[in-house]
């Protein structure tokens, strides 16, 4: 009886450490805007292509792959909307079965082999007195280097949270 009561509460420590560190993240995570159907439509159309990229390496394969995916997608443009929704959440679910399981990464994003390799120095460390040129770029860059704009839901300005397990910035 003593070993099940220890046990559950090392359950107990798990769950709260684990709760601790969903808050911990949760933290970090930023806001995603909205999107609407033809949004996710062209999201689901350019995941489509990626994933579609990672598998077919040759190029004239490709494009004949690629021709037929948008021949797919074309032929379903102007239908009712419950059709709309079942077809996008069906896409949906078939990206996920055919998603690559070690996907092509552009070098210099989250998993790729130039990632943060050279990241840009912050202006205060560049110009420790204040005085910086007219010329110095004015934008703060993301770790993946893309410029931060609050909009796309890509703004790292002070700390981000970058998981290297879906190679993503949360």
């Amino acid at each position: 009886e003593q070993s099940t009561s220890a046990s559950s509460g090392r359950h107990y420590e798990r769950s709260k450490m684990n709760t601790a560190f969903i808050a911990a993240g949760s933290q970090y995570k930023q806001q995603l805007p909205q999107l609407t159907h033809n949004q996710q439509v062209a999201k689901l159309y350019r995941h489509s292509l990626k994933v579609l990229g990672s598998w077919a390496v040759d190029r004239t394969v490709f494009i004949e792959e690629a021709s037929k995916l948008r021949a797919r997608f074309d032929a379903n443009r102007n239908c009712a909307p419950d059709k709309a929704n079942r077809f996008l959440r069906e896409g949906k679910e078939e990206l996920q079965e055919y998603t690559h399981p070690d996907p092509y990464r552009i070098p210099f994003m989250p998993g790729g082999s130039m990632f943060m390799r050279n990241p840009p120095l912050p202006m205060d460390v560049c110009f420790p007195d204040g005085d910086i040129p007219a010329d110095a770029p004015k934008v703060t860059l993301n770790p993946d280097m893309s410029i931060c704009k609050e909009e796309t839901g890509k703004s790292a300005v002070g700390q981000v949270l970058v998981d290297f397990t879906s190679k993503s910035m949360a």
